[in-house]
């Protein structure tokens, strides 16, 4: 099963509304996208997670071995592309979810943490 397949039908049971279930799979797609075109391979990782308050949420992380990224703060920039795309995806990625980390060093690869709350 692919990691948006999942991430719909686990969103679905969790009761997120369409919207936000649209919104899941738009994010996991463009981390996807992310690890397809600048480190060749990685994975993603869903999970399902609870806060202290018992507020239900999905964890994903999107892991590569790629290269790095340079300049995280430029790479979170609207309009920034080492590739000549557009620039949106990273900032969309940020922008959409409820909590966003980034890992990554030059050589060392990169992962990024999102979650989205069930609100």
């Amino acid at each position: 099963m692919s990691a948006r397949q999942e991430a719909r039908e686990v969103s679905k049971t969790l009761g997120f509304s369409m919207f936000n279930q649209s919104r899941i799979i738009t994010l996991i797609s463009e981390l996807a996208r992310n690890i397809f075109k600048y480190a060749g391979k990685g994975y993603i990782v869903i999970e399902i997670i609870k806060n202290q308050n018992g507020c239900l949420g999905l964890k994903i992380q999107a892991i590569d071995c790629g290269p790095g990224i340079m300049d995280v703060n430029q790479a979170l920039r609207q309009g920034y592309s080492t590739s000549g795309s557009l620039g949106a995806g990273l900032p969309a990625v940020k922008r959409m979810a409820d909590e966003f980390s980034i890992q990554t060093g030059k050589g060392k690869g990169t992962c990024v943490n999102i979650t989205k709350w069930l609100n």
